[in-house]
């Protein structure tokens, strides 16, 4: 049930796209099962990861853009996480209402155990997989990434 009318690259992305919506959810039970004894999910994790490797703290609003989801996810799990003593909020110097967030030492700790839950599993996950293969799908994704930035942008 191809499209016809679909370019050969049409068609291509079009397969990719789809190829990685499978892969998200696969990746999200992954992630869901690898750290769940950790009382961790996957949008736990990836919300920690976005902080982690942020170079300084950020507001819910910039975790989001970040992420490319919507603010207001992101903002519910935030409340969780500081409600358990995994992140903190600090005032941000410029704007009131949008505080930065900070791992706490607990997040710390919890973000390390989780990423010696994936160092293992990723070099499995990864096995056999050649690097220069991988940094061409990161490049081709990159570049859908940035096409629909500025489609949503505009």
């Amino acid at each position: 049930m191809l499209n016809e009318q679909w370019t050969e690259s049409g068609k291509a992305v079009t397969s990719l796209i789809l190829d990685i919506f499978r892969l998200n959810g696969r990746l999200i039970i992954a992630g869901d099962r690898l750290v769940s004894e950790l009382g961790l999910t996957s949008a736990r994790w990836q919300i920690l990861g976005s902080i982690a490797n942020s170079q300084h703290a950020q507001s819910v609003a910039w975790h989001a853009r970040s992420m490319g989801v919507h603010r207001q996810g992101i903002q519910r799990i935030v409340n969780e996480l500081i409600s358990e003593g995994i992140v903190e909020f600090h005032p941000n110097p410029r704007h009131k209402r949008a505080h930065l967030i900070a791992m706490s030492q607990k997040g710390h700790k919890l973000f390390k155990a989780a990423i010696e839950l994936q160092t293992p599993w990723i070099n499995a996950l990864s096995d056999g997989l050649k690097p220069q293969d991988i940094e061409i799908a990161k490049d081709v994704i990159e570049k859908l990434k940035i096409r629909l930035e500025k489609e949503i942008e505009t």
